[in-house]
């Protein structure tokens, strides 16, 4: 039997698309795994997952990385909250608002700008949704645990998040190297 080839990936990445075509094209077994955020890397070192989509940045000694997409970062707020009102926010414009933090978000706030320990993006989306505070996710975040009591805008001058994926240079053989060409997008017949 031969051994699955397991890809952590973690919230709001869509592995999907990936996974179709390495069925089509390849007889190995491929078993998709969700991460947390905060423990995108463990399974990756400690080798109980052979690689991981996660969002950068991250510490990659030791990893081979492979960018793949950049992801906008949006503000999510209850559907009564002046957001709604505009197109897109700066950060400034939320600068007297509660910032609810999830485990990660693809931003940090400043230490001062805290008013929430962190929570799941789950949970945090559901406590802007009661209209208190707002939250700070990558599009991909917001887009999963959507709700229609929430407002979702792009916020222009934070950084967009990258989503990339990354495996141990232990383990870069034939099988790994598949899978990369797969998730950026090389043809059946092409090579590397």
């Amino acid at each position: 039997m031969i051994a699955p080839l397991r890809v952590g990936f973690v919230t709001g990445a869509t592995p999907d698309k990936w996974a179709r075509a390495w069925r089509e094209r390849r007889r190995e077994p491929l078993e998709l795994v969700p991460v947390d955020e905060a423990e995108q890397l463990r399974g990756v070192r400690d080798g109980s997952l052979d690689m991981a989509l996660v969002r950068l940045p991250i510490d990659t000694d030791g990893l081979h990385c492979v960018r793949l997409y950049d992801e906008v970062p949006v503000v999510v707020a209850g559907l009564e909250h002046v957001v709604g009102a505009v197109d897109e926010v700066e950060l400034a414009d939320l600068a007297d608002e509660q910032l609810v933090r999830p485990h990660a978000s693809g931003w940090t706030p400043a230490a001062d700008q805290l008013d929430w320990p962190p929570m799941s993006e789950k949970d945090a989306i559901e406590t802007v949704a009661s209209g208190t505070g707002v939250v700070i996710v990558p599009m991909s975040v917001a887009r999963l645990h959507h709700r229609k009591d929430v407002v979702t805008r792009p916020v222009v001058d934070l950084e967009p998040t990258t989503v990339a994926l990354v495996w141990l240079r232990d383990r870069d053989d034939d099988v790994t190297q598949a899978f990369v060409g797969v998730a950026r997008g090389r043809r059946v017949n092409s090579s590397r």
